[in-house]
């Protein structure tokens, strides 16, 4: 099944996009008849599941179709005599899901739990008969899809159902590549419901199901529901959309063309590739022209090259960036940097001489198999797990192919009893359509966190410690103090500072700077238990620093410039031997900055004379230090008599009002030796709640 170019017309004649070459159209109401006539000898597959066997051969040529055969059966006699709306033998639609799964190249096992997938639920059939006949995996699978009973969970039925598949999903993916075919075909054959309903079903299946389709990979599911679901829910936008398409397919296309000219390069350039003009789908016309405007030729699709390598993806990107003009901005590297949902690609765009842009997508037939089915591509998960392991794994069964948003929406549903609740959040949740990932600093395990896009300190604090993340107080962001409101981005270095008051909350504020759903229901859960005990907010102020004698004079630095006042800079406090450089300031000053500070750049930029600067033979210098540390009786006192045990003197000290439980204090300090300064910095971490100590 493609990807591309699915339209969502129930007739048959009106989708010919949808036909494989050399395979004609399944017929749901023959193969209806077919059904109700029973099986067949026990030496051959049914008639009624020829497709299926066909499509599921030639993914898997050596597949043992005998258990499709048992499980044909045992649906077709369960179900017998039931009836769809449509007026079609119930059968059909089992078999209609385990076609799609099988032309998406599902294995056997899962092609056996759909053809029973509504046995449980809609005959006499239980799940113990289905054990003892297929064994413990179809079983699974079956009962993660099983819908729960509408007469024990009333309005909850839905959401409690979902939470059931995900859970079930969490443990073993085919569950949800099961439910998606389900839906899709039931998408499919919706027209004979009421216009109400279709809405329903439709709106459900764009909050949840898309997505999850779009983040299990599942493109060739994704796309077909996404046209189907924009007839329904958006008919005028739909019919404009369908409007263009039609207009469109009298005109000449440009895209075979072009087609022609990359194959000619490729082939002069020794690359084995393999050049598709690939139509876009509804919903992707649509978003295409309210991004252009006006459309053309070329943007009703895009131009496929599959190559057998990596690096031969690479080779078709640089002949294609070498003869054709590159439209730098379209270029994206899926390739080095995969998506969240598996997807790997090289996406690129060029411009013709007739003024025409191709988009073009460059990947290995695996990545291409990997991006049009995702995780049913993937096969039967614990394939290579070895029996021994198998039978020594007695807790919840491990599926590797688990992303880390899985795992995050599992976390977070068991803090989210009330279905209402869970419901919201789930299609809040679904919405993130991209993840970032942060590296821990502390080494721990795992050594990283998966996150929203978007997602804040907050966020991975809760990730990370869930409900003890309570008495968060502050993070280092690759290496730099940052409030918790900060947003993280891909590769950040993470390190949380927890209070050491375990009786500390969050902050009323937190809820506005929480994405994901496991922060904003440990956060407000607290807040509802605490009423009286809100922290103050992270955007709180700190009082403006005051230290005095921070800006001492010149020290025991000395500029080549005659009878000049040399000062040291209060921004970065130079000391021996750091490298300085000064400049001269208005009065003739001549004010000395480490060489690194960021006035030096600002001097420079504003034509501030240069003067060359050195250090005097006298080891004494003033230094200003600032001390980050969770507040406590009786710091100021340990700090100061830390500092006085190196014999330093103390010319100033600030305390600022906590915010969140930190304290700072600002010390100008006199030290004797300059050499003495990164043993009196550690002598002051080493102080009892001290966390950080940094020159000014």
């Amino acid at each position: 099944m493609s990807a591309e170019a699915t339209n969502p017309e129930a007739r048959p004649e009106a989708r010919p996009e949808l036909r494989r070459r050399g395979r004609t159209r399944l017929d749901l109401r023959r193969l209806g008849r077919a059904a109700l006539l029973g099986p067949t000898s026990r030496d051959r597959l049914p008639d009624a599941i020829g497709h299926v066997a066909e499509a599921h051969r030639a993914h898997h040529p050596d597949a043992d179709l005998s258990v499709l055969r048992r499980a044909y059966v045992l649906a077709e006699s369960s179900h017998r005599g039931q009836m769809r709306k449509s007026g079609e033998p119930y059968i059909t639609h089992p078999l209609a899901v385990t076609l799609i799964l099988a032309e998406l190249g599902a294995e056997t096992t899962t092609l056996t739990a759909s053809l029973l997938h509504d046995t449980v639920e809609d005959t006499e059939v239980t799940l113990d008969q289905v054990r003892a006949e297929f064994g413990d995996e179809v079983c699974f699978i079956v009962d993660g899809v099983t819908k729960v009973e509408k007469i024990d969970y009333g309005a909850a039925a839905e959401p409690e159902t979902f939470r059931k598949m995900l859970v079930a999903t969490g443990n073993d993916v085919r569950v949800m590549s099961i439910k998606l075919a389900d839906r899709l075909h039931n998408m499919r054959t919706l027209g004979v419901m009421r216009p109400e309903k279709q809405a329903r079903i439709a709106k459900v299946t764009g909050d949840v199901l898309i997505p999850l389709a779009e983040r299990l990979g599942v493109q060739a599911l994704k796309t077909e529901l996404e046209d189907l679901v924009f007839a329904i829910l958006h008919p005028e936008e739909y019919e404009h959309t369908r409007a263009l398409i039609a207009a469109h397919a009298g005109e000449r296309d440009p895209l075979p063309a072009i087609a022609d000219s990359v194959r000619a390069v490729l082939r002069d350039a020794g690359i084995a590739a393999e050049v598709q003009v690939r139509p876009r789908h509804f919903v992707s016309v649509h978003r295409i022209a309210l991004k252009r405007g006006e459309l053309r030729g070329s943007d009703f699709g895009r131009i496929l090259v599959l190559v057998g390598e990596n690096a031969d993806c690479y080779a078709v990107l640089g002949e294609l960036h070498t003869c054709f003009t590159p439209v730098v901005s379209e270029f994206k590297d899926f390739i080095a940097a995969p998506k969240f949902n598996l997807y790997q690609s090289l996406h690129t765009a060029f411009a013709t001489p007739e003024g025409y842009v191709a988009e073009v997508i460059v990947r290995t037939r695996q990545m291409h198999r990997v991006a049009e089915a995702g995780v049913v591509a993937l096969g039967n998960p614990y394939a290579t797990a070895s029996a021994e392991a198998a039978a020594d794994c007695d807790e919840e069964r491990v599926d590797p192919t688990r992303p880390g948003w899985l795992s995050r929406l599992l976390d977070w549903q068991q803090s989210a009893p009330d279905p209402d609740t869970f419901w919201s959040v789930l299609r809040a949740e679904l919405a993130q359509d991209r993840e970032i990932t942060v590296f821990r600093a502390d080494g721990g395990s795992p050594g990283t966190i998966s996150l929203p896009a978007g997602a804040s300190c907050i966020d991975a604090a809760y990730a990370q410690y869930g409900e003890a993340a309570h008495g968060c107080i502050g993070a280092r962001v690759n290496g730099r103090l940052t409030s918790l409101a900060s947003r993280l981005s891909d590769g950040d270095t993470v390190q949380l500072l927890l209070a050491q008051d375990a009786s500390s909350g969050p902050a009323a504020d937190w809820l506005e700077h929480a994405r994901t759903p496991a922060a904003r229901i440990a956060i407000g859960s607290w807040l509802q238990a605490h009423p009286d005990s809100v922290k103050p907010t992270t955007t709180a102020a700190r009082a403006p620093l005051s230290v005095v004698g921070a800006r001492g004079g010149g020290g025991n630095a000395v500029a080549d410039l005659p009878d000049a006042t040399v000062r040291l800079a209060g921004c970065c406090t130079p000391v021996p031997p750091d490298a300085v450089a000064g400049f001269v300031v208005r009065g003739g000053a001549v004010t000395v900055h480490r060489i690194h500070c960021s006035a030096v750049a600002q001097m420079r930029a504003l034509g501030r004379t240069s003067v060359a600067v050195h250090w005097r033979a006298t080891a004494d210098c003033r230094v200003t230090l600032l001390a980050e540390s969770f507040g406590r009786p009786h710091l100021l006192a340990d700090l100061t008599e830390a500092i006085a045990r190196q014999g330093v003197e103390v010319v100033s000290a600030t305390v600022e009002p906590p915010v969140e439980q930190r304290v700072r204090h600002t010390y100008t300090l006199q030290l004797p030796d300059a050499t003495g300064l990164p043993a009196l910095m550690r002598a002051m971490r080493d102080v009892p709640g001290v966390y950080d100590v940094s020159r000014a």
